[in-house]
């Protein structure tokens, strides 16, 4: 009988809410539990498969904020393994070195903790008499800034060997240092299959050996969009190695840009939003789609889109609704005005006060430093989870202070033109 396992990290049970834009409060609560039906949602196909075990490659957990409740869940989730007759593998991860409930809880017989000592456990035997062996290491400190992989042993001979760990590899965008090392220090080792966690993106970064990483399971906000996995992997009984990609997440995050060049009134911009959402959510199976919506291109609609914020909002989320599970998280106009349109007789001084701001005023040194002072100030006052978003260091700063002023400037514009075109009627 071959070996087969669900491959899986960075759950981040319970992450609390990371998107200031989730201001529809069902949306929020959708959010706030999609790592748990992730999770309830692995298990299932856990079971479905009927799989020999579960891998968890760090990260379950998220941080100090993890509280007791998210606990007892993670484990009523693995006792519908257990009842199975699967095995479940673990490593701590970063963020899981933080949590308090990582030492309180105890969770049930048929899981495994590697602990930082790399013992191989044996978790079958194959049709041909070799054995399929798990290694796994996990810290319980927040910082691994040296790599682990001398702590593990060398692969035992004759049988299939699976490593589990937690690491940034040679370092991603976005995701703190831990555990670094390279792909080819990876396949050097002489596993057969490296089973990773830490960076949220998929990839396999090889097939022999097969070294993955599946990414998260659940993405938490847009700037984990698009669709999420797990690996379903089977190890043959002459030992060969065979993978998927299954489909996890129910609220999969998407940027969406719709182009409302040339676009002359409310009902064309409505009908192009109309054909991009419903395409998109066709081309979507997951349960719910909470979208991010740039409006772009030149149109006479400009300033109306930028005066009217919460109505385009009202619209679209209404539209978006009618489509079934479909969310609207924020909506970006990022659109031009069409030179000359219903234009005064006369210079237009709306016109000429925009020209004088976006050439002056924003560029210039002391306009800049004023900002940047004003933001500072303000992210003092956030947790430090949200700075580090916001800004993690002084160029983000500059460039969040630019983003900001160039889209405030734009809507107090927008106001002032829509005023000048009334009062001219």
């Amino acid at each position: 009988m071959p070996f087969r396992f669900v491959h899986t990290a960075d759950l981040h049970l319970d992450s609390p809410l990371r998107s200031l834009a989730l201001k529809n409060p069902e949306l929020a609560e959708l959010v706030r539990g999609a790592t748990r039906t992730a999770l309830a949602g692995i298990v299932d196909l856990c079971l479905a498969e009927n799989v020999d075990a579960l891998l968890i490659a760090g990260d379950l957990y998220d941080g100090s904020q993890t509280s007791m409740n998210t606990a007892l869940y993670l484990a009523s989730e693995l006792r519908r393994l257990e009842a199975a007759g699967i095995r479940v593998f673990v490593i701590r991860g970063n963020h899981d070195s933080q949590s308090t409930v990582t030492r309180e809880l105890t969770l049930p017989a048929n899981v495994h903790v590697f602990s930082g000592h790399a013992k191989p456990v044996q978790a079958k035997t194959l049709a041909d008499g070799r054995e399929v062996y798990i290694h796994g290491i996990g810290f319980a400190n927040p910082h691994a800034p040296e790599s682990l992989l001398p702590s593990f042993q060398a692969p035992i001979a004759d049988a299939v060997n699976i490593g589990m760990l937690h690491t940034s590899l040679a370092g991603t965008p976005g995701h703190d240092p831990y555990a670094p090392c390279s792909v080819a220090e990876l396949m050097r080792h002489g596993f057969d299959y490296w089973a990773l966690g830490h960076v949220h993106l998929r990839q396999i970064h090889s097939e022999k050996p097969l070294i993955v990483m599946p990414g998260m399971p659940q993405g938490r906000d847009i700037n984990e969009a698009g669709p999420k996995s797990v690996t379903l992997a089977t190890v043959g009984d002459d030992g060969s190695l065979e993978h998927q990609e299954r489909a996890i997440g129910q609220a999969v995050f998407e940027r969406v840009p719709i182009d409302l060049d040339g676009a002359q009134d409310w009902r064309q911009m409505l009908d192009r939003a109309a054909e991009t959402l419903s395409s998109l959510r066709n081309r979507t199976p997951a349960g719910h789609l909470i979208l991010r919506i740039s409006l772009t291109g030149a149109t006479s609609l400009a300033w109306k889109l930028r005066r009217d914020p919460d109505f385009l909002l009202a619209e679209l989320s209404g539209m978006a609704a009618g489509l079934g599970g479909c969310w609207i998280e924020k909506i970006d106009v990022h659109c031009r005005g069409l030179e000359g349109a219903g234009a005064l007789s006369g210079p237009d001084p709306v016109e000429e006060l925009a020209a004088l701001i976006h050439s002056d005023v924003l560029p210039s040194h002391a306009f800049r430093q004023e900002a940047e002072a004003m933001l500072d100030e303000l992210l003092q006052q956030l947790p430090r989870e949200l700075r580090e978003i916001l800004a993690s260091d002084q160029a983000a700063a500059a460039r969040l202070v630019e983003t900001i002023a160039a889209a405030g400037s734009d809507d107090v514009l927008a106001h002032l033109h829509g005023s000048e075109r009334e009062a001219a009627r």
